[in-house]
């Protein structure tokens, strides 16, 4: 009579060992990710910042980097910090963002980031003023995102050593980590020569500067495109919308 008894002992450990198994692999499960245009529509969001939403598409930007409640986030060339506070909205009060500027740029934005900075939303932000070539303090690594937006080009007439800017990128991500690139299109062939003049850079020639420090292009956001867009224009003077590359790199594991 013991026979049946132990058969039915291991089969009731067997489905215990499977519903622990189940429970284990549910807690390791990535978070479901934000509602990027609930994030995009919250009512508390600036009405200039809603301007802005209609040409750079802030939702499907969002969903494009992956941004992840948690995460961890280098926002470099933050400027006045519209991109820096919706990743803070998306990665909620158990993340950071940190929302980097060169130490010159403090001038140009005649306090926008600080006037930005008062606003419940930022509370998860830290302001970091540091050279592109070493834009994070000491000791922060292993950070899941970085976003690079609109300004890559900047970096070319402002001097900066792109190589180790980008090398510093790199070594500030964990493994898996992803580097999100959104800047303004050039023609094929112009390289770095309108960089100034019309604020556009070859994408070609960004892809090669980031991919010799590491990286790996994973992804190509056409959500910004305009094939109507000549791109011998100044962005800011352009008479059609601006054509614009967003480019999604990861750090092999």
């Amino acid at each position: 009579m013991r026979e049946p008894y132990a058969t039915a002992a291991r089969l009731l450990l067997g489905l215990l060992a499977t519903a622990l198994l189940l429970t284990g692999c549910a807690s390791l499960r990535e978070p479901a990710a934000p509602d990027y245009a609930a994030i995009v529509a919250a009512p508390d969001r600036s009405a200039a910042d809603r301007r802005i939403d209609l040409h750079r598409k802030p939702a499907e930007l969002l969903a494009f980097t992956g941004v992840m409640p948690g995460m961890r986030v280098l926002d470099l060339g933050a400027g006045g910090g519209y991109s820096s506070e919706l990743l803070a909205r998306a990665v909620g009060p158990g993340g950071v963002v940190y929302a980097h500027d060169s130490p010159s740029a403090v001038a140009r934005l005649k306090g926008s980031f600080e006037r930005r900075a008062r606003s419940p939303a930022m509370k998860n932000v830290l302001r970091v003023l540091r050279p592109y070539e070493d834009p994070l303090p000491a000791g922060v690594t292993g950070l899941d995102l970085e976003t690079f937006f609109f300004a890559y080009h900047d970096t070319v007439y402002a001097g900066v050593d792109r190589a180790q800017m980008d090398r510093s990128l790199y070594a500030a991500l964990k493994p898996g980590g992803i580097l999100v690139i959104a800047d303004h299109s050039a023609r094929a062939g112009a390289g770095l020569t309108v960089t100034h003049s019309l604020h556009r850079i070859e994408e070609g020639v960004l892809r090669r500067e980031v991919e010799a420090a590491g990286f790996r292009l994973v992804a190509e956001g056409e959500f910004l495109r305009h094939p109507e867009d000549p791109r011998t224009a100044p962005v800011f003077h352009s008479k059609v919308p601006v054509d614009e590359f967003v480019l999604r790199f990861e750090k092999p594991r």
